[in-house]
């Protein structure tokens, strides 16, 4: 008898990328990808073309299939299911002022958190909804339903019979209860200025619908939340992801409201919740080190691990394109404790540690909004592939790292949740973890003090 096989597929921003699972043991039977096209707008019927190339010869395969898609995007559509205007995606951030309308107006910071689980940003879709109310009037008047962008792929996928959710992404959109786990209709006409219509919200290991080939449709999720089920997190875990920026996520068991607006708190792909940090700044941080030196990646991480821990008294804040983790828009990167005999090795010693201390910050805001200590860090994402600081980040955060080896774990994750739903379990699937590697060492508290100290020194010069 052939196994059962299901398809996983992460619509981000960049691609379209596709994985054909064996639904018992989770091993990957096939993969296709497709590019996405460039730009903060997106029309989205080009996510349907990179949909349908990436998983040829692969859908009419699964037995089951499900959609993880990049968080928050706007998808306005109008009658008959027309698009109203290209999808507004989460890295615009020409809604900012939008959002701290909606703050004041839901009765500031602390009050939107209370309701929504976040304090509003331009990333989430309140703010896009409000942006197209205020900027362009006629098309928030002919958008009827709003979707994001894996409800808009699902939706499509069952032959457009009914738009449905889950309760992961919906909780990025700034108009859904995290605690009453539901939609808040009225904070969506609040935004756009009318009522509107919003997807089912379905349970995560619900079937949703049938393609037309047959197989099953689960209910999708978020790219954050299907990385988390691809990754297998477990209470306790972090995943820090180091790419462009820096994320601290946790799966939790209890909703998370902070009003300091540090912590974004999100339902999760399982029923849970997944909250997170960000930093504005993360593997460019090694970059920029990398260029200063004028060496490339391998020859910088070899200079940073041949200096002893400390970095002989120098401390770098990373702040090289302001910071969210905490607050300081306006901040620029500070070096301190240079002399004389500072040499290179010291320089880069310092810029690894310095980015591994602000990626602590991150994870020390997850652990005052949740109370839950971490007991292990899971490392991912391009500034991962640095020996420097899968070597020195135990030193910084204080317990084992994990560094999984490389996988479409957002992919991974969504085929997880098909088959779930395929099977009619209580719970996902158990399937082996990914391969790591583990990195253990001694703490070195005092590179964390040094840090800390001139983190809250650089904040008494406002910036």
């Amino acid at each position: 008898m052939s196994p059962r096989l299901v398809l996983g597929v992460d619509s981000s921003t960049q691609s379209c990328k596709a994985v054909l699972v064996d639904a018992e043991t989770g091993a990957v039977v096939a993969q296709g990808r497709a590019s996405h096209p460039d730009g903060t707008q997106v029309d989205p019927r080009h996510w349907l073309t990179a949909f349908a190339e990436s998983t040829e010869g692969l859908l009419e395969r699964a037995d089951a299939v499900s959609v993880a898609g990049q968080q928050h995007g706007m998808v306005a559509l109008a009658a008959g299911g027309a698009v109203a205007r290209p999808a507004i995606l989460w890295n615009d951030t020409s809604s900012a002022p939008q959002a701290r309308d909606l703050i004041a107006e839901l009765g500031g910071p602390q009050a939107c958190a209370d309701a929504v689980g976040s304090v509003m940003v331009a990333s989430l879709t309140a703010s896009k909804l409000r942006w197209m109310r205020d900027i362009e009037p006629e098309n928030a008047a002919r958008t009827e339903t709003v979707l994001l962008p894996h409800d808009y792929l699902t939706w499509d996928l069952g032959g457009r019979r009914e738009a449905t959710t889950d309760h992961g992404d919906a909780s990025g959109t700034g108009y859904y209860s995290t605690s009453r786990r539901e939609f808040l209709p009225d904070v969506a006409a609040l935004a756009l200025g009318h009522a509107v219509a919003l997807p089912r919200i379905a349970a995560p290991d619900a079937i949703v619908g049938e393609t037309r080939g047959g197989a099953a449709i689960a209910a999708g999720t978020g790219d954050n939340m299907a990385a988390a089920l691809g990754l297998g997190l477990r209470p306790g875990d972090v995943c820090v992801s180091v790419g462009t920026s820096g994320v601290a996520s946790a799966v939790v068991p209890e909703s998370v409201h902070d009003g300091t607006g540090l912590v974004t708190g999100f339902a999760d792909g399982a029923g849970g919740y997944l909250p997170l940090a960000c930093t504005l700044n993360g593997a460019p941080v090694l970059q920029f080190g990398a260029g200063l030196l004028g060496v490339g990646h391998e020859e910088f991480s070899r200079l940073a691990l041949s200096a002893a821990p400390g970095a002989a008294g120098v401390c770098m804040l990373p702040y090289l394109g302001g910071e969210r983790t905490p607050n300081r828009p306006d901040a620029t990167g500070v070096m301190r404790g240079l002399t004389a005999q500072t040499g290179r090795a010291e320089f880069a010693r310092a810029v690894v540690e310095g980015l591994l201390c602000a990626l602590r910050d991150a994870v020390s805001a997850l652990e005052g909004a949740t109370g839950i200590p971490t007991r292990r860090i899971l490392l991912v994402g391009g500034g991962a592939k640095s020996d420097a600081v899968r070597r020195i980040a135990p030193q910084v955060f204080g317990v084992s790292v994990l560094v999984p080896n490389p996988s479409e774990y957002v992919a991974l994750g969504a085929a997880r949740q098909a088959a779930w739903a395929l099977s009619g379990s209580a719970e996902p699937p158990v399937w082996a973890g990914p391969a790591v590697e583990r990195y253990d060492a001694d703490p070195v508290p005092g590179v964390v003090d040094r840090y800390a100290e001139l983190r809250d020194a650089t904040d008494s010069w406002g910036r």
